[in-house]
């Protein structure tokens, strides 16, 4: 005896396998639709520009990749980049080449950084006369600071001496003896009017001269640059009555700006500040014709200041 289904029976049975076949029809196309857009990824041919990072302080930096694909059977090379535009190149790496499904991979990375505030734009590279690349936005900032709070400076690193040894009393007693004749030498003495030190009135000339007096000691680079900046700040406090011993760069920048008529000279003399404060704390190895534009620039804005009425 066999058993037979129902009519309602066998309809569910055949919309079930329908509702299968469908299924399987869809998980198969969206895999297939997958795997072709990620293999014509891989595979597409084109010149590529991209940065670590797209927003940096003053002299942070970045890392710059050039990636080229370009088929095997096609002689390209990567550009070459002497310059871009508010950047500057501190170091190139060798180009590494690679091969994956028929194309032949060209990359480099170079370590870039700048010193201008603002927002600037990485331009397109060209390899060849069909690839090139997009363009690349970097927000060159400050940090932030309150020009309210008080001036912190950074403090060298303290030594630690060691607790001093035991001394026999005797010590002490000579030791007591002593402050008390130095005591009464000095109450009984007669005392000398007070000299009043002099103080250079050509606060100008006296500027001039420490500064060629630093350049011929032959200093290293951290004291060279700290010492032409305490030369700098000594003749504003002495010539304009500014309190530039107690202000941070930022804040020296922020008092000098009303100084200076044109914007040329006062964007080379807030570049040159800084620049002093990144090789203070090792944050930049300066090259030899930065040590010269340092000592021109902070010359020149002495004489500007000097001019003014």
């Amino acid at each position: 005896m066999y058993f037979t289904p129902s009519r309602k029976v066998t309809q569910r049975i055949q919309v079930g396998l329908r509702e299968n076949s469908i299924k399987h029809v869809l998980i198969f196309t969206v895999f297939l639709f997958v795997f072709t857009v990620f293999g014509f990824s891989q595979n597409k041919a084109g010149l590529k520009a991209s940065v670590d990072k797209k927003r940096i302080l003053i002299g942070e930096q970045v890392m710059l990749k050039l990636e080229a694909r370009i088929p095997s059977n096609q002689q390209i090379t990567l550009p070459v980049i002497d310059t871009i535009p508010h950047f500057e190149i501190l170091e190139q790496f060798p180009e590494s080449r690679a091969t994956e499904n028929n194309l032949t991979v060209i990359s480099q990375d170079m370590r870039i950084t700048s010193f201008d505030s603002g927002h600037w734009v990485i331009p397109v590279f060209h390899a060849g006369r069909n690839y090139h690349s997009d363009t690349i936005g970097i927000d060159v900032n400050f940090s932030e600071f309150d020009p309210s709070q008080d001036y912190h400076d950074i403090r060298d690193i303290i030594e630690i001496k060691p607790p001093p040894k035991k001394k026999l009393s005797w010590y002490y007693i000579i030791g007591g003896a002593i402050l008390i004749v130095l005591l009464a030498w000095l109450l009984l003495r007669k005392k000398k009017p007070a000299v009043t030190p002099v103080i250079p009135e050509n606060a100008y000339e006296d500027a001039m001269k420490q500064l060629d007096e630093l350049r011929s000691k032959g200093l290293s680079s951290r004291e060279y640059y700290s010492g032409l900046i305490q030369v700098f700040r000594l003749y504003l406090f002495r010539k304009k009555g500014i309190l530039s011993m107690q202000k941070t760069t930022d804040g020296l920048i922020l008092q000098l700006k009303d100084l200076f008529t044109d914007k040329d000279p006062f964007d080379r003399l807030s570049q040159a500040l800084r620049m002093s404060d990144f090789v203070k704390f090792a944050k930049y190895v300066p090259a030899p014709s930065d040590d010269q534009m340092i000592f021109d620039t902070l010359k020149q804005s002495i004489r500007i200041i000097e001019d003014l009425k």
